[in-house]
């Protein structure tokens, strides 16, 4: 069994490769936006400070950044997972790629995560992807806070990582209430030792695939990764998927269909598995009950 298989998305993706107006944030790093499998993609640059392409394709901010555009924006037939590739995207990096000393990770700071936020919801994203490590700030943590409600007030979703510090821990990007976490997991659901958990997680969050995931590198060659970045993308891509099918379902209910398992009760801290498919016919049986007119974008 394949993963797409396990988290539910292979039927979702055999129906739809996603729509041009289902258009998903990118809050990452620069991408390599010449890579042949995304090139012609619908990627919209954004970014008002960063450059949106790649200047050093050796830095860790352009490898993952182009690592998480693979797996939504690639085309079908890569070696990423290609998820959602008629969806339209936009390109907002806030890693920097200058050098990072030895174990760090690519991050920003709760500003810098803040203003891409609005920007992007401005620029008319339906869906944010934070798979972004958030530092501290003297400023703490409000401008985020109110850059998440503005997101909410639009009927944005917010979908981030959980992080990777095996820590129970939690941030002002994951208390918000309108936010998804995600956790990382093997292949059969037992999550990675490096994941983060945390209340806002197993209260509202999912586990994903996070082990060994392979997509879109920038030296030519295929990158393999694992954390909740990879997890991140797959959650993302399952929301954009279902808003393809049904455009206009409003947010609560796609966030609702998506985390919501009526056989499975949440329990410990371990959040439950994505499973795009039963969201799927949750959705379709919300718009049965609700009126396909008002849900159906035919």
């Amino acid at each position: 069994m394949g993963l797409f298989d396990i988290v539910g998305l292979t039927p979702l993706m055999e129906r739809t490769r996603g729509r041009p107006e289902i258009t998903v944030a990118l809050i990452d790093g620069p991408v390599a936006l010449d890579h042949p499998d995304l090139v012609g993609q619908r990627i919209h640059e954004i970014a008002k400070k960063s450059p949106s392409a790649c200047v050093d394709r050796s830095s860790a901010a352009c490898a993952h950044g182009t690592f998480v555009a693979g797996m939504l924006a690639a085309k079908r037939g890569s070696v990423a997972a290609a998820m959602c590739p008629d969806c339209s995207f936009l390109l907002h990096p806030i890693f920097s790629e200058a050098p990072l000393r030895n174990g760090e990770q690519p991050s920003a700071t709760p500003e810098e995560l803040a203003a891409a936020i609005v920007d992007s919801v401005q620029a008319g994203a339906r869906v944010l992807n934070l798979s972004v490590n958030v530092t501290r700030s003297s400023r703490g943590d409000t401008p985020l806070a109110e850059a998440l409600t503005f997101a909410s007030n639009r009927g944005v979703i917010a979908v981030a990582a959980a992080a990777n510090e095996g820590a129970m821990t939690s941030s002002e990007l994951l208390r918000h209430g309108w936010v998804l976490p995600v956790v990382a997991s093997d292949d059969v659901g037992r999550p990675l030792q490096s994941s983060r958990f945390s209340a806002p997680a197993w209260k509202r969050g999912l586990s994903a695939p996070g082990r060994e995931i392979t997509s879109l590198g920038t030296n030519g060659k295929p990158l393999t990764m694992s954390g909740t970045s990879a997890a991140t993308a797959f959650v993302t891509g399952a929301i954009a998927l279902l808003w393809s099918e049904l455009p206009k379902a409003r947010a609560a209910d796609v966030r609702f269909a998506i985390t919501n398992r009526p056989s499975q009760r949440r329990a410990g801290v371990v959040p439950p598995m994505l499973n795009a498919w039963s969201a799927y016919r949750t959705l379709v049986a919300e718009s049965a009950r609700a009126g396909s007119a008002r849900w159906q974008g035919e």
